[in-house]
């Protein structure tokens, strides 16, 4: 455990009180290996997940570095999502609150007003530049928006704006800086697609990553739920409704499950905020803002909201599904468990999904298997105890274990190829069996769906 202080980094004494007035006390592991490097004006590459701290690992050394009396653009930060900018933006505000002399801070988001914002530049240009890459570029091209001055540049979530195809827009905003740039790029990961343009624009960065370990939230608790064939949404709702959360956050992998288990969260008189990329900018602006107000107990998202929202007093999460990308699990666990508080986070799971829990696994996380059992939440048995016996032989029916003893006495020639034929055959009808079950189950689960949407109708 390190004893370093934010006094330790050679910031603007200001940004030391502005971190203490929202108890941060001493800096996380991305802050401590990251500030030094961007204080020195080095480039840097820095791969933390969400809620490692990074937004502050490179807000607090860029307000360090800026030239107050200089009245033009020296820094831009370009991220994936409207949340993710604001998000942002908020931070900066709270660190120019503090300042002796503010800087002037724009955010360019789309769904915003254009004119507005033009009107604005052609006033005065900002110092910090923050926003979403289109309508960035946007202004640039028009030629209101002048950042050839900016010395900084920031990447942020930078998996996630190749994942969304905003990587091209941000290489035409790089084109257009000096080549004495100081770019900082964060990224949860750094996928193959994503390295040309790294080397395009940084000679030599300082790679950061911090590892795994510092990366999963020890005041997280993973806890893992079989679903064993039980209707989820009665199953979500029982365990939103078991204890008392400050505020839950259930994730859906599509907007079409997010509506469905909003309408039936809703239906058992839950008030549910609902969150997803389909809805309004100014509809999903205004949610976002009851939501901070604790307006709502209970909020159901896409993983947008994994990567793009921060909400204060997340005590609960529930994966309603495992992600499509296993990346966006550590996003959605992230987004409990901060400041130092404690936080749970369930996980619903088919057995056929036994590999990508494994995958998780390896990648350090560490599930403890639950179970609803009397209007209680027990553990229950590890759901890897079977591996203990894989060795033992598969037990025959009674039926076949006859066959085979009777087909060992004759002795004849050929039996073992028959005993074999017989073995397999079993197993065939087995198979057919189980698949016919399955294809029984979907179909009465697709009934089931279709009298809800009748009933909701």
């Amino acid at each position: 455990m390190s004893n370093e202080t934010f006094n330790d980094f050679n910031l603007k004494p200001y940004l030391v009180k502005a971190v203490t007035a929202i108890n941060f006390r001493t800096p996380t592991p991305v802050q401590e290996r990251v500030i030094p490097e961007v204080m020195k004006g080095q480039s840097v590459v820095g791969q933390s997940a969400t809620g490692s701290g990074k937004t502050h690992a490179f807000l607090l050394p860029i307000f360090s570095r800026i030239q107050e009396d200089d009245q033009s653009v020296q820094a831009v930060i370009t991220t994936p999502s409207r949340e993710l900018a604001y998000q942002i933006y908020n931070a900066a505000k709270q660190l120019n609150k503090f300042a002796d002399q503010p800087l002037t801070i724009h955010n360019y988001v789309g769904g915003t007003d254009k004119q507005h914002q033009i009107d604005q530049l052609e006033r005065k240009q900002p110092q910090i530049v923050i926003g979403t890459p289109g309508r960035v570029l946007d202004l640039i091209k028009s030629q209101f928006l002048d950042i050839h001055t900016a010395t900084m540049f920031v990447v942020d979530e930078a998996d996630m704006t190749l994942d969304m195809g905003f990587l091209e827009q941000v290489d035409q905003i790089a084109s257009h800086f000096p080549e004495d740039l100081q770019m900082m790029v964060f990224s949860a990961t750094i996928p193959q697609k994503l390295r040309p343009f790294l080397k395009k624009y940084m000679k030599n960065p300082v790679m950061e990553e911090i590892p795994t370990a510092t990366v999963i939230n020890p005041d997280v608790e993973n806890w893992l739920m079989s679903t064993k064939g039980k209707d989820k949404n009665q199953l979500i709702y029982r365990l939103l409704t078991l204890g008392e959360p400050y505020l839950a956050l259930v994730f859906a992998n599509t907007k079409e499950r997010a509506g469905e288990l909003t309408r039936y969260l809703s239906e058992q008189g839950l008030k549910v905020a609902m969150i997803h990329g389909g809805l309004e900018p100014r509809r999903r602006k205004r949610t976002m803002r009851q939501i901070r107000k604790l307006d709502f107990q209970y909020v159901v998202a896409t993983d947008l909201a994994a990567r793009g929202i921060d909400i204060d007093g997340v005590s609960l999460v529930i994966n309603d599904d495992l992600p499509t990308d296993l990346e966006y699990f550590v996003h959605r666990v992230g987004r409990t468990g901060r400041n130092g508080m404690k936080g749970t986070a369930i996980t619903l799971y088919e057995p056929a999904e036994d590999d990508l829990i494994a995958k998780l696994e390896d990648r350090g996380i560490t599930f403890v298997p639950k179970e609803l059992k009397g209007g209680r939440i027990v553990t229950t048995h590890d759901r890897n105890r079977r591996k203990k016996f894989k060795h033992r032989k598969e037990e025959l029916d009674p039926s076949m274990k006859g066959y085979v003893k009777k087909t060992k006495r004759k002795v004849k020639p050929g039996y073992k190829k028959r005993i074999k034929r017989a073995i397999k055959e079993d197993e065939q009808q087995k198979r057919k069996l189980e698949m016919r079950h399955k294809m029984r189950k979907a179909k009465r689960q697709r009934q089931r769906q279709h009298r809800r949407e009748r009933n909701a109708r």
